[in-house]
């Protein structure tokens, strides 16, 4: 990836993060640490990877996108909103009665292709589209692809692994789980709480073709990406290191930031510091230019 387009995808997440704290600031509740530990791989996938256009969202071609870590919506809305689906001021009326976005993804958002439940049911929902789409691709249609973001903690959920069972038998190769591995869940550290430990051989054990990447680090994300679209016959799963709170100092490895929304003084030191962020990378990339 050349400078010129890191600095833009940089750019991007950053506006990403920001919304994410418009959104919750907003909402009065929410969960900022997970959904801004994410930002930086949900830029990637729709503003560089994905197969998906704004002006046709329910394009029967288009690849997939399931957060399965539900309860993170502010980051998925905030890029869905980037990405053009919808206006970027829809976020100020997050978690309200009668508004568009609501706590948690639902499929009659535009731009959003699963509603996301309880912990551990989008994963399969995952599993059964990447089969769907395999079995129309029997019959001449195009195989899409399908991406899934799970949490660490997420992963203690026994449902997970019989999706992670049921994708290996099935030879899902046209699956990629994402696992935001931040290490911190609500109750605290995911090793004291259930420890999920160690996430790469468990899913090696089931089947999976495991990579390991840098979730703020866009040529450690691309190149994680790539290497999953040669791997055939077998599902990916991406167990990306991640920052919760990545972006906003006070809200870092904060676990009390997991489902709290900041007041007004947070607010403006979190959005100061990302405007303070946003200067700097426009200020690179007119040098890059």
């Amino acid at each position: 990836m050349d400078k010129l387009r890191k600095q833009e995808l940089k750019l991007t997440a950053c506006k990403v993060r920001m919304g994410i704290i418009e959104g919750v600031h907003s909402a009065k509740s929410g969960h900022p640490g997970g959904s801004l530990s994410i930002a930086d791989t949900l830029t990637y996938l729709y503003f560089e990877k994905m197969n998906v256009d704004p002006d046709c969202p329910d394009n029967e071609e288009r690849d997939r996108f399931v957060l399965s870590k539900g309860h993170t919506a502010p980051a998925l809305y905030s890029t869905l909103a980037q990405r053009g689906y919808f206006s970027v001021d829809e976020l100020k009326s997050l978690r309200h009665i009668g508004a568009l976005l609501q706590g948690h993804p639902c499929i009659t958002i535009p731009g959003v292709d699963m509603s996301s439940g309880s912990l551990g049911q989008g994963i399969s929902a995952a599993c059964g589209m990447a089969l769907s789409s395999k079995l129309d691709a029997k019959n001449g249609k195009h195989e899409y692809k399908v991406y899934s973001v799970l949490g660490d903690g997420e992963i203690e959920e026994g449902q997970v692994w019989e999706a992670a069972m049921f994708a290996a038998h099935y030879k899902l190769d046209n699956l990629t789980a994402i696992v935001d591995n931040n290490g911190l869940q609500i109750d605290g550290k995911i090793e004291d709480v259930m420890s999920p430990y160690p996430i790469v051989d468990k899913f090696r054990a089931f089947g999976w073709h495991v990579i390991e990447m840098d979730a703020h680090d866009f040529d450690s994300i691309e190149k994680a990406f790539e290497e999953a679209d040669e791997i055939k016959g077998k599902p990916v799963a991406i167990i990306q290191k991640s920052v919760k709170g990545k972006g906003v100092s006070f809200m870092e490895n904060n676990v009390s930031w997991h489902g709290a929304a900041p007041n007004d003084e947070q607010y403006s030191q979190a959005m100061d510091e990302l405007n303070k962020q946003l200067e700097e990378l426009d200020a690179e990339m007119s040098k890059e230019a």
